[in-house]
């Protein structure tokens, strides 16, 4: 189950706000790409950053950045991922809650230690 401050009720893969994301493309363990709309970001969580990708200066999220990608690339394996956008970014990226199979992808990703809950009030069950 997934809330935000505001969010008058939980969402799912079923919602009619939600659209399916073919040829999902996993760059890192908190991003993904959608032939529909294009960059996008899971939802309040934070994922360790690439190798040279941390910025002087930033708080970037401890662990191992390969290990994150990998589990959110199998995650999607299957290629039923539907997502829902919920807000735009600064940097024009869609922040979007996905699910591959029913399975909440920022949820599974805290869950599975490859991220941490940041940015967002993230509650999964």
């Amino acid at each position: 189950m997934f809330l935000w401050d505001g969010s008058p009720s939980a969402a799912t893969p079923d919602d009619p706000d939600a659209f399916s994301c073919s040829a999902p493309y996993i760059h890192d363990g908190d991003n993904i790409r959608c032939k529909e709309i294009g960059r996008g970001r899971l939802y309040g969580i934070d994922a360790p950053e690439m190798p040279g990708a941390c910025r002087p200066g930033r708080r970037c999220t401890p662990g191992d950045p390969i290990a994150s990608r990998d589990h959110l690339r199998s995650l999607v394996a299957s290629g039923n991922v539907r997502c829902r956008r919920i807000e735009t970014d600064r940097y024009e990226r869609a922040i979007l809650q996905c699910w591959a199979n029913g399975i909440d992808l920022a949820c599974a990703q805290v869950k599975a230690g490859h991220a941490v809950e940041r940015y967002g009030n993230l509650r999964c069950s």
